[in-house]
């Protein structure tokens, strides 16, 4: 017989790409995960992952199990969520991109949390990837993320911004209308490993003939922005990113941006929590205007 956390468990590997990462993120110890993944394969007489020494692939029984293990935990979702919003009729639960800055997100959640009282906030930051399939198993009703050209839910556009460098205010090149890939061949870098655009901005610096140092790795955002100010190495973000001892100068080139916005669950939800939806979304758009920025001429 499967059992939920089976279930929850396969989710977690797909979403993560690892058996370890999926540990953490369902607060079990790898054999512990290992040994309900085995399980599950045993219940259904299939093999679901490939795994090697360092990467784990979905089998095509695997793949096509996914869809379904998503619609079983979709149907729980939704009656969890019902007995919840019986119960706390002002429940949100919003789903974060995890790159978005806390700053912006204080400034969007703030205004509302102060004005509805009774409102229980519910938060899952992830990966683009994590919150929208989040979305699809009916978890969360509304995420803060990047809107795609062509998705298929509802969007609501908040702002648009471009990456560029951020670098220690001390260091000379802080001082420059813009910084060109030459200029940063022998700086030391920090990579933002859950960056969105991490890909692109490699080929970006491999295209050039460029290879900055790599001195530092880091999954939090907010730390790589503090290694910068310490003048541990420079960085590529989001130009919302800003600190005390952070210079943000653009990169000749670099013309990379992305727009963030509200996407809507595709799924029934109450009149009381469409209109709770709908006076958060007015005040979000009135707490951060659009940002209107000029990329950098090539």
């Amino acid at each position: 017989m499967i059992e939920i956390y089976q279930l929850k468990y396969f989710l977690a590997v797909v979403e993560t790409g690892s058996f370890t990462k999926a540990a953490e993120r369902v607060y079990v110890t790898q054999p512990t995960l290992s040994a309900g993944i085995k399980k599950l394969e045993s219940n259904l007489d299939t093999r679901l992952f490939d795994r090697s020494s360092k990467r784990v692939f979905l089998t095509e029984n695997g793949t096509r199990f996914v869809e379904r293990a998503k619609g079983v935990l979709h149907q729980l979702n939704l009656a969890e969520a019902a007995m919840k919003t019986e119960d706390t009729p002002k429940l949100l639960r919003l789903g974060v991109l995890m790159t978005i800055p806390s700053q912006s997100i204080r400034q969007i959640l703030q205004p509302f949390t102060r004005q509805e009282s009774g409102l229980i906030t519910e938060l899952f930051e992830g990966t683009e990837q994590e919150i929208l399939n989040r979305m699809d198993e009916g978890r969360i009703d509304l995420a803060l993320t990047i809107l795609r050209p062509g998705a298929k839910n509802k969007s609501i556009s908040l702002y648009h911004e471009a990456y560029s460098v951020a670098i220690a205010s001390h260091h000379p090149l802080a001082k420059v209308k813009s910084i060109t890939p030459t200029d940063l061949a022998n700086e030391p870098t920090i990579v933002r490993s859950r960056c969105e655009v991490l890909s692109e901005t490699s080929r970006f610096f491999t295209d050039h003939n460029v290879r900055p140092r790599l001195v530092y790795r880091t999954a939090q955002d907010e730390r790589a922005l503090a290694m910068v100010a310490a003048g541990v190495g420079f960085t590529t973000m989001p130009d919302h990113y800003h600190a005390e001892g952070v210079a943000r100068v653009p990169l000749k080139g670099y013309n990379l941006d992305r727009e963030i916005g509200f996407i809507l669950s595709a799924h029934y939800l109450s009149p009381e929590k469409s209109d709770l939806l709908d006076r958060f979304i007015a005040m979000a758009q009135n707490s951060i205007p659009d940002i209107a920025y000029q990329k950098a001429t090539t």
